[in-house]
């Protein structure tokens, strides 16, 4: 079972988080900031990824370095689970509809942290939430988990629906990149034969 448990402590936040690749979709998520919990929520279930996070962040100040450590120990666990990828089928993608919004997510699990992001959120916040928020959670992601990510709005004036359908976008590539190839059991999928 590809699992791994990363804790960091900093000044600002101590985390602890638990992530299995090969879930079924369970969480448990306390991180201080309700937005947050329910975007983690929704990425485990459609994901089908088991993930529990609990963290003690400097929210009186503001929710940034929440978000950012969160998304740095994510990014840790899920390389650290992955270990050297063999096997795994590398890419995945995923066209998803929220509502009126319309987000589409490519992942490449390239050994390469990168993002590549164009979303138009029409407000700067979701109830307590910076939205702009959204994109620092994604940029700590894959650069620590060493992947990368397009995320491309194609629609959507709500920015709760851009959001979580992004999130759940990103899930559902994620759950295809991650997925073990039955035709290339233990190989790495590159012509270098390192990722």
């Amino acid at each position: 079972m590809r699992t791994a448990q990363i804790n960091r402590k900093t000044g600002e936040t101590d985390i602890s988080l638990i992530l299995n690749v090969d879930g079924t979709g369970k969480s448990k998520v306390a991180t201080g900031c309700g937005f947050l919990d329910h975007m983690l929520t929704l990425f485990a279930r459609h994901g089908r990824f088991d993930l529990t996070v609990q963290c003690k962040g400097d929210t009186w100040v503001d929710d940034h370095h929440t978000v950012e450590d969160v998304a740095i120990c994510l990014g840790d666990a899920l390389a650290k689970a992955l270990g050297d990828l063999r096997g795994v089928t590398r890419y995945g993608s995923m066209l998803l509809p929220m509502d009126e919004a319309l987000i589409l997510t490519a992942v490449d699990l390239s050994g390469r942290g990168m993002l590549c992001c164009e979303m138009n959120i029409p407000t700067e916040k979701v109830g307590t939430f910076d939205t702009q928020l959204a994109q620092e959670f994604l940029l700590a992601l894959t650069r620590r988990g060493n992947f990368t990510l397009h995320v491309r709005q194609l629609a959507g004036c709500n920015s709760h629906h851009i959001i979580e359908g992004m999130f759940k976008s990103l899930a559902r590539s994620l759950r295809q990149a991650v997925a073990l190839d039955p035709t290339a059991a233990g190989e790495i999928p590159s012509t270098k034969g390192v990722l």
